[in-house]
């Protein structure tokens, strides 16, 4: 993620710490003003083969491969470009990286970087509600909820589930 110098930090947060309501407002924002930006990825299978801690670096590692393509208003020119990631580990990125442990919470490019995940992340889960109702991926996003744990008891893994994931009944 690369913002402007004038772009309103004011609208950022941790994105567990926004409401949906201001994650949507500052998502609109950053689509509009950020210079470069990414998403990444990693599937259920992924994470079960690599574990879910590569899973994640490999995902960030997709989104700034993602954002030098150009995702975002202009493609990044990484000649110059530093990079800061949240928590202790640096994915592998052709430029300098510095993990930073609430990084998320802290660096407003790390924030917004955030805040499009989640929001992305979000989104699928509500696409996968429509074609899984009986688990609620619309309502808890597939995060591990009283309600998502029961699903799985009462129904299975469903086709998206991770199979490391480990329901205590």
């Amino acid at each position: 993620m690369i913002l402007p110098l004038d772009f309103p930090v004011g609208l950022l947060n941790d994105s567990k710490k926004l409401s949906a309501r201001a994650r949507e407002k500052a998502r609109l924002v950053i689509y509009a003003r950020a210079l470069a930006f990414g998403i990444g990825w990693s599937s259920a299978a992924e994470i079960d083969e690599i574990n879910i801690h590569k899973a994640s670096l490999l995902a960030m590692k997709r989104a700034f491969e993602e954002m030098i393509r150009g995702g975002g208003n202009n493609a990044a020119d990484v000649r110059d470009c530093r990079a800061v990631v949240d928590g202790l580990f640096a994915p592998d990125i052709p430029v300098p990286c510095r993990p930073l442990v609430k990084a998320d919470a802290i660096v407003p490019a790390v924030m917004a970087a955030s805040i499009l995940a989640k929001t992305a992340r979000d989104r699928l889960m509500e696409y996968y509600g429509i074609f899984y109702p009986e688990y609620g991926y619309e309502r808890h996003k597939g995060y591990p909820t009283k309600a998502h744990r029961e699903a799985i008891l009462r129904w299975g893994p469903s086709p998206i589930q991770r199979m490391s994931f480990k329901v205590r009944e």
